[in-house]
């Protein structure tokens, strides 16, 4: 019972102290990435070399301006049969 001990409580405090250590180094690392990056929030810029038409919109389809809806090719049967 006594190895047990003397093994298992230094690796257990071993590992919370390297819990604690990774989350406050953490903590500070992105604390000063925020203060050093600032995060921007918009549309990505092309990357160099590519032309600045390769991102453009793709215009939308007739469908989208009509006021009516094309009626499906496919209608699903309801079961009203098997009743």
């Amino acid at each position: 019972m006594g190895m047990v001990v003397v093994i298992s409580l230094p690796l257990i405090l071993f590992s919370i102290c390297l819990g604690f250590g990774c989350y406050f180094l953490g903590r500070a690392k992105g604390r000063q990435d925020v203060r050093t990056n600032a995060q921007v929030f918009g549309v990505p810029t092309p990357p160099p070399g590519s032309g600045s038409d390769s991102f453009a919109a793709s215009p939308p389809c007739k469908s989208f301006y009509t006021s009516t809806s094309p009626t499906p090719k496919y209608i699903k049967p309801d079961n009203s049969a098997n009743v």
